[in-house]
């Protein structure tokens, strides 16, 4: 994808364009190019491997995606009503979980605790992600905050014949109020606890990314898990990778049957998770993708988060 960046940058936009190249995927390696906060993010690397939907389930549904060397279940968690029987609020899912999710994650490994800020803390990171303030948007983010908060995941990891479980909460205490308070902008409670187990995960597995990235494609869901994936997965390779279309299928393609129409949707997604990682190298073909040894979005010499 080097291409479309070496393009913008010699012979400007309009010469992208001409060259036939999808529009959104010039504004968005556009974005992310003219954005020069050098901020660094993280992410556990099981979601890299295997991530929440994308889109919204029966509040009452269990997630469960298989992949190469990774199963993930996600368990809604319930909410006490007024009548007092309990109700599935929903697995979490979309862009917001997992911008929400990307917070979490870099502030426990920034401040070296589980103990998170929220409050005006979240608040402005997600201004800085791209994610307005009010209405609608603020909806979501509480929606999926509950969503996350009550949520019972299960990481099952099967690698070089030795297993692993991670079987947890993702956070002990919950992220939500019942109301705002307008004067001090406060959307949560203060603090967050990620739970230890998750936290322990994380601390050993941590992969970072750009947020400039994650700011340019924060509203693609798909594209953030390709992104990610890539991130994870290109750096260490010591030769190409062929990935088919059925293992892609089987860990980006939930929510379509066939993988004629996953196919083409998968391709729109990547190349927008290529604008945004400009050292990756990945050849499309007849029977999959293959990937290439590359450099990491961020260089291994950066040992925390900037900010």
């Amino acid at each position: 994808m080097g291409t479309i960046h070496e393009l913008i940058e010699t012979q400007g936009r309009q010469a992208a364009l001409l060259a036939d190249i999808d529009r959104r995927v010039i504004d968005v390696a556009m974005r992310y190019m003219g954005d020069e906060d050098g901020d660094v993010g993280f992410v556990y690397s099981g979601w890299a491997q295997a991530a929440l939907p994308h889109r919204k389930l029966p509040d009452d549904e269990t997630w469960q995606i298989q992949t190469e060397k990774v199963t993930l279940l996600v368990e809604p968690g319930k909410r006490i009503v007024a009548d007092g029987k309990p109700v599935s609020v929903g697995v979490p899912y979309g862009s917001r979980a997992r911008l929400i999710m990307l917070y979490l994650q870099t502030e426990a490994l920034r401040t070296g605790s589980r103990e998170v800020e929220l409050g005006r803390s979240l608040r402005a990171w997600l201004g800085r992600m791209g994610i307005p303030h009010g209405g609608k948007s603020i909806k979501e983010v509480r929606e999926q905050a509950e969503r996350i908060s009550r949520c019972r995941l299960t990481f099952h990891i099967q690698q070089g014949g030795r297993a692993g479980l991670l079987n947890q909460h993702i956070v002990d205490t919950a992220m939500f109020l019942g109301g705002e308070d307008p004067a001090q902008g406060s959307l949560f409670v203060e603090t967050a606890r990620l739970s230890e187990t998750f936290f322990e995960q994380l601390q050993r597995h941590p992969v970072p990314i750009e947020e400039a990235a994650i700011r340019a494609i924060n509203n693609n869901s798909m594209a953030l898990d390709i992104y990610c994936w890539l991130a994870y997965r290109l750096h260490v390779l010591t030769a190409s990778r062929a990935i088919t279309w059925k293992g892609l299928h089987a860990q980006f393609g939930s929510g379509f049957s066939r993988l004629d129409h996953f196919r083409p949707r998968f391709l729109e997604n990547l190349q927008l998770a290529l604008a945004v990682y400009r050292d990756a190298k990945v050849e499309i073909g007849v029977k999959g993708v293959v990937l290439q040894p590359s450099r990491p979005p961020v260089p291994a010499r950066l040992p925390a988060v900037s900010r």
